[in-house]
């Protein structure tokens, strides 16, 4: 049985600065440095990178001596360099990951490939804790009833030929998350609870604290 880990490194960065975040280092470490690590040391086969071709040079150089891992040229879409992981490799079983969440652990990384095995769909998730409000035109219209609401994360876990097959499917669109190309077909899609720790680095503060916890 192989599982592989597709790690998205498409983005340009845009709301972080002059530099790729996946570049910046976090007590000497790059960010995207972390987040496959946790997957190296995983129950995990192979690692594919779907990176931006600008700083595809110098992943290779950050992970020269990584043995199972490969490079893929990311698309313009999430959602394109992720079903360009996807073609790259056959497998089993892969987990979607996004690069710039720099504090997955290796210990979830392997319950959701244990859970995959058995559920073929599931994502991470945090229960949302601050209440919702619904706007039009800058007016509350409605509150929201939270108890129902949970806050996706990943890693996202699938059956390989399942993910696939959805990608085919919505080829061309642009869905922010592959769970909901799964629901989408109307197939069931599991949750998995996550860590509130486990933030997605979009800006400079979240950069100091991704530094704390990760001195934890």
């Amino acid at each position: 049985m192989k599982i592989n880990a597709i790690i998205t490194a498409g983005g340009t960065s845009s709301r972080f600065g002059s530099k790729n975040k996946l570049l910046e280092k976090i007590n000497g470490i790059e960010v995207i440095k972390y987040t496959v690590d946790a997957f190296r040391y995983a129950n995990v086969d192979k690692i594919i990178i779907c990176a931006n071709i600008s700083i595809m040079d110098e992943l290779k150089e950050i992970f020269k001596d990584y043995s199972n891992l490969m490079f893929v040229e990311g698309g313009s879409t999430r959602q394109q360099s992720v079903y360009n992981g996807l073609l790259a490799d056959k497998c089993d079983y892969v987990l979607i990951h996004d690069g710039a969440r720099p504090i997955i652990s290796t210990e979830l990384i392997n319950i959701c490939i244990e859970m995959v095995k058995v559920q073929k769909a599931l994502t991470v998730v945090t229960k949302t804790i601050d209440t919702i409000k619904e706007v039009e035109h800058g007016k509350i219209v409605k509150t929201i009833d939270r108890s129902k609401l949970y806050n996706t994360q990943t890693p996202q876990a699938f059956e390989y030929n399942l993910i696939l097959d959805a990608h085919r499917k919505f080829e061309g669109k642009n869905f922010t998350d592959d769970a909901g190309m799964i629901e989408k077909m109307q197939y069931p899609v599991y949750i998995l609870d996550g860590s509130y720790k486990n933030i997605k680095i979009t800006t400079q503060s979240d950069i100091k604290l991704a530094q704390i916890y990760l001195e934890e």
